[in-house]
């Protein structure tokens, strides 16, 4: 064997990326390193078979996997994460393999559900009267001209007129610093400050000509850093107006789907590195860049910004080491951490910008949770309201305005689309929702995407609308078993089923898109998660379910959570649907509120301080609601009936 091979990735519709593959190094870490995107949501155990690649010239070493046909492995194709290079090669990322990145599914937030949101939460603002709190100003100030008999310095000219002018104290950030000079005498001297004030002193953030006006848009950033997408938007700090929003696929994907894998990859050399770069280089900072070109502003325009998102996100996205996270007692470096400067974190704003994150309040329940309760309302309600938020793991809050319980339960990467054979995030192809025939078996499905777009797989919202579907048409039976045959009934050489939604010729991938019974056992375990986590909260609080007035789910998982059919397998109580209310990501439209607000951002903090997380795996009768939650829909029918 060769000491190190050289990989060419010839990418498919892309540039061709060359790297070194050292000696007993698989190829999916060779294509991590080099920054190749090739979809692994099982970081590289071989049991998701997503990260498929097709050798063109060469020769490695590794077994066939069961997840590449005869067929398919003579054609060349292979698993990246299961094959070392034995010489140099040659291989073929087919475009699908990054598709988890550039094709996430991405709202136009001037319409829908998110827009929507964004409008009631700012009604929200209003009425708590933290609109236009944010901290950043404008001082318009005009400055006597230096002579030689006053040849004061500009900084020290500049703050004497500010102190004249407002009976404040000011410091020059550097970004502002460095502009005075010229901007001074463009300006004959007349100049509009962008301030972020102090308690003590005020921070002078830019310096713009008078012709600007005092009115400028005063752009500010808010940020939803989650496991699988990155979403942001730009708003007005003046009036808390979106100026422009943009998503796209979290660059970690490639090291895995969940936080576990994620953090694991983190701990060896050099991966911190890699894995902040991957969410920082590749994702967050071309997002900034576009959605400042959509608004026609410099990004160092931006003078304040907040960041949402899981602890491990958190913690990833500040380069800080995570692993105790996921080690008893998992335990976070840090819950709150204030004064992050934009020039600390490597962003592209103005230097200066303060940068907050939304507080964590345990090792797997982050800022994108007190950011999401905010959103949500439920802090301030009278009734007892409960909060669910879908993603790769799903969190849990259950309260009111004079008590929150929180928890984490480990659903998997079910509701992504990992775990499952045909599974795929809520991108261009997957199918989002479902509905079949009782008699004939057909299904008919909504697909993501133009019209005549081909079916590519499932995404979160259409996994539970087809396994409700099945369990409706009684084709599976409460253990997830397909106990019909018949057309879209498949069964393999062992007698293993699955249900065909789409035939390859029907296909975007030139095979079967199925649902099998391993897949739907992976689901009842990610949605007996849930519903036992409810479960067991409700418990230790003494609560019954006709205690809940009202529910928020939460999540990017699609189109939207059809409730009845999440009902009907035991995924949630049983309660009248006009309780249920879907509301798109909460995280987001928290950090915009955040970002807009210093009284937001303080009533965040207050939410976070004043909830109590619960440890599931330490709870006693969680395992046994677990397991009792591992059939459709339920061990006890009676809840459901």
């Amino acid at each position: 064997m060769s000491t190190n091979c050289q990989i060419l990735f010839s990418i498919e519709g892309g540039a061709a990326v060359t790297a070194l593959a050292p000696e007993g190094e698989t190829l999916l870490e060779t294509a991590r390193k080099a920054g190749v995107d090739i979809d692994a949501p099982c970081s590289g155990n071989g049991t998701c078979g997503k990260c498929r690649v097709k050798l063109l010239e060469g020769t490695v070493e590794g077994e066939v996997p069961r997840h590449i046909s005869p067929e398919e492995y003579t054609g060349g194709w292979r698993l990246a994460c299961g094959i070392k290079p034995t010489s140099d090669l040659k291989v073929e990322v087919p475009a699908s393999a990054g598709a988890f990145k550039s094709r996430i599914k991405v709202t136009d937030l001037s319409e829908g559900r998110e827009r929507a949101a964004f409008d009631a939460l700012g009604k929200d603002l209003d009425e708590l009267g933290y609109r236009g709190d944010s901290g950043i100003e404008t001082v318009a100030l005009t400055l006597t001209s230096p002579a030689l008999d006053d040849a004061m310095a500009d900084r020290e000219r500049l703050l004497a007129m500010y102190t004249e002018t407002t009976g404040g104290e000011a410091e020059l950030g550097i970004f502002a610093l460095r502009k005075l000079p010229q901007t001074l005498r463009e300006s004959n001297f007349s100049i509009i400050c962008v301030v972020r004030k102090g308690e003590s002193r005020d921070l002078i953030l830019d310096v713009l000509p008078a012709s600007a006006g005092d009115q400028s848009v005063l752009p500010g950033l808010a940020i939803d850093i989650g496991t699988t997408t990155v979403a942001m938007v730009l708003t007005n700090l003046r009036d808390g107006k979106l100026l422009a929003g943009g998503s796209g696929g979290n660059g970690q994907i490639r090291f895995g789907a969940d936080v576990i894998s994620r953090i694991i990859a983190s701990t060896k050399k050099g991966g911190l590195e890699r894995l902040r770069n991957a969410v920082m280089e590749d994702t967050i900072l071309p997002l900034i860049a576009e959605i400042c070109s959509k608004a026609g502003i410099e990004s160092t325009a931006i003078y304040r910004a907040v960041m949402a998102g899981n602890t491990t996100m958190a913690h990833l996205f500040t380069g800080v080491y995570a692993d105790f996270l996921r080690l008893e007692p998992y335990v976070p470096a840090f819950f709150h951490k204030d004064g992050f400067r934009s020039l600390d974190l490597g962003l592209s704003l103005n230097p200066d910008a303060e940068v907050l994150l939304a507080p964590n309040i345990g090792s797997y329940v982050g800022g994108d949770i007190t950011a999401g309760v905010l959103s949500s309302g439920i802090y301030k309600k009278e009734t007892f309201s409960l909060f669910v938020d879908l993603g790769t793991n799903g969190e849990l809050v259950l309260g009111n305005q004079d008590l929150l319980m929180s928890c984490a339960c480990s659903a998997g990467p079910a509701f992504e689309g990992g775990d499952i054979s045909c599974g795929m995030r809520a991108t261009d192809g997957a199918i989002e929702a479902c509905s079949i025939d009782a008699e004939s078996m057909e299904p008919t499905v909504s697909i993501i995407g133009d019209a005549g777009q081909k079916a590519g797989g499932l995404c979160g919202s259409g996994l539970i609308d087809t396994i409700g579907e099945l369990f409706r048409c009684q084709i599976i039976n409460a253990k997830g078993k397909i106990i019909r045959d018949g057309k879209r009934i498949s069964r393999d050489e062992y007698g293993a089923a699955s249900y065909v939604l789409a035939f390859a010729a029907d296909s975007a991938t030139g095979a079967d898109i199925a649902l099998n019974e391993t897949d739907i056992d992976s689901f009842i375990r990610a949605k007996g998660a849930i519903f036992s986590a409810i479960r067991t909260m409700m418990a230790i609080m003494d609560f019954s379910i006709d205690g809940i007035e009202e529910v928020f789910v939460a999540g990017g998982i699609g189109s939207g959570i059809n409730v009845e059919k999440a009902i009907r397998i035991g995924m949630f109580p049983k309660i009248p649907l006009e309780k249920y209310h879907y509301i798109g990501n909460t995280s987001l439209t928290g950090a915009y509120a955040m970002v807009n607000s210093a009284g937001a951002a303080a009533k965040v903090s207050e939410i976070a301080q004043s909830m109590t997380y619960l440890e599931l795996s330490s709870h006693p009768s969680y395992m046994d609601e677990f397991v009792a939650a591992c059939f459709l829909p339920h061990t006890d029918e009676a809840l459901f009936a």
